[in-house]
């Protein structure tokens, strides 16, 4: 068997990626886009708790907490997108017809992952 790269994922983690992907309900991103994504985030992980490591001599948990959490910031929320994508309906809805469908998908989606 060959050596894998360090910063490589697992083939595990890949398959399960792949599987998260085809049981998600949100379909607008291909499943290759996905994984590629999946992967520099796994990677970009793996750097920073590799530095963090490096740094451990300060023995500093806040510090560690601060850098991550400032390098990891959280993507926005379904909701939030959906709430940023009905203000540019009202902003600009007849002047981007393809940005508008991709609005639209996307608060589709929100609005199935919202209880009954």
């Amino acid at each position: 068997m060959t050596q894998q790269h360090p910063i490589t994922p697992p083939p595990e983690l890949v398959q399960q990626w792949e599987e998260d992907w085809h049981h998600s309900k949100v379909k607008h991103i291909e499943l290759e886009p996905y994984i590629a994504a999946q992967a520099a985030q796994w990677g970009a992980d793996q750097e920073l708790e590799a530095c963090l490591g490096e740094v451990s001599f300060l023995n500093s948990q806040a510090l560690a907490d601060r850098v991550r959490a400032a390098r990891r910031t959280k993507p926005p929320s379904l909701k939030e997108q959906a709430l940023q994508a009905l203000g540019r309906f009202s902003a600009n809805a007849h002047a981007n017809a393809d940005k508008m469908m991709a609005d639209f998908e996307l608060l589709r989606c929100a609005v199935e992952q919202l209880d009954d």
